[in-house]
């Protein structure tokens, strides 16, 4: 299954599990809580519920599953590959340069899953500027080309991911425009006495806010460790290239 395709399924299961527990309980216990709150003549109480059942906390909720995903499916893809850097994929190609052919033939006979990890991809592509020009600076060359590609894969890797976090608080705002649009409609309302639908109205402009800029928080912070574990492999990827590649076929 392909990565978009999972990627797709889990939006549309986060989407379907976060509306349904919306209808079937975050909603209805918002309302026993406003009407217990109205009948005891109090204005609407801080409660969770009240704070997260308008439309625009949902969407934020059903983006942060989706994001959160991406962000761990990405972190889990990176570790799950860490021990090809604590295996020396050239010992079979330490004496000559036709051992680093048959060596970049096994290579090439790997799985998919593992020979199109960054670590391998750039490996093959040295292997191959190796064995065609035979020139320790060429490959070395393609050791930093493959690098560059590889910082700029990971980059474009999580586009989907920040455009998730700048959405969030832009739906937030939505939701406080929203509400600051209510609360003027009935400013005749309130002038007359009649302040809770104001109130209503600012709770939903404020709730939005707050839930938005709480999910974007917590979206930053995993992001930030995923930019960190994206960075390391980078680093051990052309640290891997120097130790095990470029210092032994100039050695030869």
């Amino acid at each position: 299954m392909s990565a978009m395709i999972k990627s797709l399924l889990v939006l549309i299961c986060s989407t379907v599990t976060v509306h349904l527990t919306y209808m079937l309980y975050i909603r209805p216990q918002a309302d026993l809580v406003l009407q217990s709150a109205k009948k005891l003549g109090q204005s609407a109480p801080r409660d969770l519920f009240v704070i997260v059942k308008d439309y625009e906390q949902e969407l934020c909720i059903i983006l942060m599953l989706w994001a959160g995903f991406l962000i761990i499916s990405r972190c889990l893809e990176i570790l799950k590959n860490r021990y090809l850097f604590t295996v020396d994929l050239l010992e079979d190609g330490s004496d000559s340069k036709t051992d680093l052919k048959t060596v970049l033939t096994k290579l090439e006979a790997l799985p998919d899953e593992t020979n199109q990890t960054p670590l391998l991809v750039a490996l093959m592509a040295s292997l191959r500027r190796y064995l065609i020009t035979h020139d320790v600076q060429n490959t070395s060359d393609a050791v930093e080309s493959s690098i560059d590609a590889l910082a700029i894969r990971q980059e474009a890797s999580n586009s989907m991911i920040r455009y998730l976090i700048w959405a969030i608080p832009s739906i937030g705002f939505i939701g406080t425009v929203r509400g600051i649009g209510g609360a003027l409609a009935q400013a005749d309302q309130a002038l007359a006495g009649n302040i809770a639908g104001m109130t209503s109205s600012l709770g939903l402009a404020f709730n939005s806010t707050l839930v938005a800029l709480i999910i974007s928080i917590i979206l930053m912070f995993f992001l930030h460790q995923l930019l960190r574990l994206q960075d390391g492999l980078v680093v051990d990827t052309q640290s891997y290239c120097e130790k095990f590649l470029l210092k032994r076929i100039s050695e030869q």
